[in-house]
């Protein structure tokens, strides 16, 4: 019996389950976005700081959701053979770790309890990680449709 070898491709390439995402998951990953998002800025609002630091903490969360998607899909658009620059790829691992260290900076320094500090810790990396989420199954949904 003779024995057959497979050469490998010079560019490796991840085959993808084409199948969509279900819908449990789906909706889990939006629910779990909303409520963390919404959770944060229910607490900037009844935070009693001044609007200048309640605005610094918004637009963390902007960056950091835009960040944290920007990153995941290009590390998947990596994996899967898709082109992507270097500083693309490089800017978008920045902009995620400067997101989250801006937070832990502005809570280190910020006049809060600790449990309040926990909850905007918390509230924004269940929001970072939902948004990651909700991304994906964007994508594989789309991906399925083709």
């Amino acid at each position: 019996m003779e024995e057959e070898t497979v050469k490998p491709d010079a560019t490796p390439r991840i085959k993808r389950n084409k199948e969509v995402p279900s819908a449990a998951f789906v909706g889990a990953a939006w629910f779990v976005l909303f409520v963390g998002v919404i959770a944060y800025l229910i607490g900037l609002w009844n935070a009693e700081m001044q609007l200048n630091e309640k605005g610094y903490y918004f637009t963390i969360l902007l960056f950091g959701l835009f960040s944290a998607v920007t990153l995941q899909k290009s590390v998947r658009d990596k994996l899967e053979g898709i082109p992507v620059t270097n500083i693309f790829f490089a800017i978008s691992w920045f902009g995620t770790i400067v997101s989250i260290l801006l937070l832990v900076v502005g809570l280190w320094n910020a006049e809060l309890a600790l449990s309040e500090k926990g909850f905007y810790g918390m509230s924004y990396t269940l929001s970072l990680f939902a948004a990651i989420s909700v991304q994906k199954n964007i994508r594989d949904t789309a991906e399925s449709e083709r």
